[in-house]
């Protein structure tokens, strides 16, 4: 995995350096990170923190957010849920009187672990294309947003794209699908709403766990050659991804047939299985390449002037990279627009949660931001913390993704009524009253 060798020590070197060139941070907006350069999901955290961090370096060689500069700094978590903690504690209060827009730990385990504790700072935890799925509900989650992509979305489009390659949603029924899922809050979050679907549809279901972090799959793909299943999702994420794909090569069990969530859709997944990954197919909600006009600006301001954050540049235009340049995107957005509300400088938490509840995001605003064709159209409210529910498939050829299909829309209708079940069910057992969205401004 990429980045693996990086030491403790120096992810802590660098973190500090970062924090003393960002130290005159009074009137500038600030950006926690909760990072993650080494361990076993050292590939995810070095690439999507990696865009993240050089599109705000873009947005500040273009002057900023109406003149307002952008400042970070890192804490490395380790993809550990305590230090997720401590480092959201080490760092929500802002950078040298500069205040902390929102958070993007890129964890399952960290948002949840923290969802409370973001909700009483009243700072907005972005888990874009993961995280809580009933926080999708505005009304009783105000300061959590699943952006692009909840869990429940993810696997609703998938069983929606099995169901089109089947000839129809009816012919669903009678076929076995089996889900391989990480050993954790996030390989879990989807198991009842597959049920659900397996219900609705009438194909049956089966789940098998794998223990963090995936080293070993072998009694699971065993398990798979005995039950001969039509399909396999796979909701992996870091190493147990490639070790998936070659252990089905060793029980012979074919590749395109083996469908990844979002977390197992990048080339860091794929590549290192080598020729098992050939035919393989997976989701995405942005396309992997650099022929954007956002990126282009990237390479020229950021890149080429030697400022990237990238130990390998090759990794430039790869889809976790990339997804770190929307989720930069979705998160300066939501400071511009607040900014029209409440004034062009820094803005408290509380101000960038009104603003993501009004992001908007259309073909034309896409476009002026170099990112159409990279971001799907969104809106949010708040009622809606989502605000797409779309993704597209894509098939590694042995060296790069290629798309196959259209976006695929997630039944949104369908998985409503199940948010909003589960989300007040929460508001009760914490004596939540919800919103009124109705009277939101």
């Amino acid at each position: 995995m990429f980045q693996r060798s990086f030491a403790s020590s120096l992810v802590l070197a660098l973190t500090l350096g970062s924090a003393t060139l960002n130290a005159q941070a009074e009137g500038e907006q600030y950006f926690p990170l909760q990072s993650y350069r080494v361990g076993p999901y050292a590939a995810g955290g070095t690439g999507f923190f990696g865009g993240f961090i050089d599109y705000l370096k873009y947005v500040n060689a273009k002057g900023g957010v109406n003149g307002v500069k952008l400042t970070w700094s890192e804490c490395e978590t380790e993809y550990v849920v305590e230090k997720g903690v401590e480092c959201y504690e080490r760092l929500k209060g802002g950078l040298k009187g500069a205040p902390a827009a929102a958070t993007n730990p890129l964890s399952v385990g960290i948002a949840y672990a923290t969802l409370e504790r973001s909700t009483a700072d009243k700072l907005p935890l972005i888990t874009i294309n993961h995280g809580r799925t009933d926080s999708t509900d505005g009304s009783v989650f105000p300061y959590a947003f699943p952006l692009q992509l909840n869990p429940y979305s993810e696997v609703s489009a998938i069983i929606n794209y099995i169901g089109q390659q089947a000839g129809g949603l009816s012919k669903l029924k009678g076929l076995n699908i089996v889900t391989l899922y990480h050993g954790s809050p996030y390989g879990k979050e989807t198991n009842e709403v597959l049920k659900t679907l397996a219900a609705q549809y009438g194909f049956t279901l089966t789940l098998l766990e794998v223990p963090h972090p995936g080293n070993e799959q072998q009694s699971q793909w065993l398990n798979i050659r005995r039950e001969k299943p039509d399909w396999v999702i796979l909701r992996g994420w870091g190493v147990m991804n490639p070790v998936a794909l070659k252990t089905a090569q060793k029980v012979g069990f074919p590749v395109n047939r083996i469908i990844g969530n979002i977390w197992s859709n990048s080339e860091e997944d794929a590549a290192p299985a080598g020729a098992a990954a050939k035919g393989f197919i997976s989701i995405t909600t942005h396309p992997s390449g650099t022929d954007f006009p956002v990126l282009q600006g990237i390479k020229k301001e950021v890149i080429d002037q030697g400022q990237g954050d990238l130990a390998d540049p090759k990794r430039f235009g790869t889809v976790y990279y990339n997804l770190g340049v929307v989720n930069g995107i979705l998160n300066v957005e939501a400071v511009r627009i607040a900014q029209e509300k409440f004034g062009q400088q820094p803005l408290t938490g509380e101000q960038v949660r009104w603003g993501f509840e009004h992001l908007k995001l259309d073909d034309v605003r896409l476009t002026a931001l170099g990112a159409k064709g990279l971001v799907q159209p969104l809106q949010l409210s708040c009622a809606d913390h989502e605000g797409g529910g779309a993704v597209r498939f894509q098939q590694w050829d042995g060296k790069q993704w290629n798309l196959i299909s259209d976006w695929v829309q997630a039944d949104r209708a369908l998985l409503r009524p199940i948010i909003e079940a589960s989300s007040h069910k929460y508001a009760q057992e914490k004596g939540i009253t919800p919103r009124d969205c109705s009277k939101e401004d």
